[in-house]
């Protein structure tokens, strides 16, 4: 069971890009229509994968399954703790807008999305995780340990030693 609840690492670059895909659709068809109960899946879907990747998260399945093997282009591995940080920011913005939305109505339920619509917008189509970005700052700051991303902590590991070798 506690393998069950884990989060790939790496990441497939393309896959990532792809819930992103999904999670900017359904925000901006749940403001566009003004139907709330769009945040009862959107949220669903980040509790799952921030609990166990994409396992029993129906567009995780879809990405790393059908979308990510077609997209060759944005195949790259990633670190896997920094997106399951960025999932987690994801949580607490659907989250939060879920909960005002049963508390309090959709009025102010809605701009709670537009910071999920830009983070999402950005990984998407550029490729850009600002989940990544903040994790990386909290890494600089001590308030992330390095022991959670060693790779994140020193992105030197990344390249192989280049040699001066004339001969």
């Amino acid at each position: 069971m506690k393998r069950f609840f884990t989060f790939p690492n790496p990441v497939n670059d393309a896959a990532a890009r792809t819930v992103a895909l999904g999670v900017l659709t359904m925000a901006v068809v749940a403001l566009a229509t003004n139907t709330a109960w769009l945040l009862i899946p959107l949220t669903y879907g980040f509790v799952t994968r921030v609990a166990a990747g994409p396992k029993i998260s129906p567009l995780g399945q879809f990405a790393v399954r059908v979308a990510a093997p077609r997209l060759t282009k944005w195949q790259q591995s990633v670190p896997g703790p920094p997106k399951r940080f960025a999932q987690a920011m994801g949580l607490a913005f659907s989250g939060a807008a879920t909960i005002v939305w049963l508390s309090a109505g959709w009025g102010g339920a809605r701009w709670i999305l537009l910071p999920l619509i830009l983070a999402a917008s950005l990984e998407g189509f550029l490729g850009y995780c600002l989940g990544c970005t903040v994790f990386g700052w909290l890494m600089r700051r001590g308030v992330i340990p390095e022991r959670v991303c060693v790779e994140c902590a020193d992105i030197s590991r990344r390249y192989a030693p280049v040699t001066n070798d004339q001969s």
